[in-house]
């Protein structure tokens, strides 16, 4: 059983990206598009796990829903959440291999994954790595325009969205060229001894100790 909302039609888009934010008990995801380098939101939702009773179960059920999202949407990235490291070892040791099959439904479509930790994804979202879930809801709510009447009362769907907004914010990001440069112009005006002219060669450095 799952539950989602779908705003966005899949069309003439430029990048697909499907955020998952992985759980034994109930898995969200969000699903983003972006045109013109602005995100719109395509779907969000959760996968409900409570009924199975084999933790094996559910680990084939989300294998199932994730590839069947993946097929659907045919995102061209995936961006997950990190399993947060607590004392229940067990837990934990649930949760990664939750995670784990999730990456492997992207990795059997040559998906490329990318992997955010909690506190990455709230500070990408909010500008807060301790921020709450409902913080970070809101947030995106107003980020991407999404009407009040079609926000999840599981706050696992807006968890998985913000893992793929985090990552088109952390890959929409301009290449540093230098410190202190906004343009290759610019960097060359303020380091021209880092730059070599055709037909010269830049002179050796001698050792001070000779």
């Amino acid at each position: 059983m799952s539950a989602d909302v779908e705003i966005k039609s899949v069309t003439k888009a430029e990048r697909i990206i499907i955020g998952i934010d992985p759980g034994t008990h109930i898995m969200g995801y969000g699903v983003l598009r972006v045109v013109d380098n602005k995100p719109q939101l395509i779907t969000m939702g959760v996968i409900e796990l409570s009924r199975f009773e084999s933790h094996y179960l559910r680990l084939r059920r989300i294998y199932e829903r994730v590839l069947g999202l993946i097929n659907q949407y045919l995102p061209d990235e995936m961006a997950i959440e990190a399993p947060f490291f607590g004392k229940n070892v067990q837990s934990m040791l649930k949760l990664g291999r939750a995670q784990g099959v999730a990456m492997a439904a992207a990795l059997s479509r040559d998906i490329p994954i990318s992997e955010y930790a909690p506190l990455k994804i709230k500070m990408a979202i909010t500008g807060n790595g301790q921020a709450s879930k409902e913080q970070v809801a809101e947030m995106l709510r107003r980020t991407l325009n999404i009407p009040q009447e079609s926000m999840l009362p599981q706050l696992d769907a807006t968890d998985g969205l913000a893992a793929a907004l985090c990552h088109y914010y952390e890959t929409s990001r301009p290449i540093s060229i230098g410190k202190g440069s906004k343009s290759w112009k610019d960097f060359i005006a303020h380091n021209p001894d880092k730059v070599v002219q055709p037909g010269k060669k830049k002179p050796q450095e001698t050792n001070k100790d000779e």
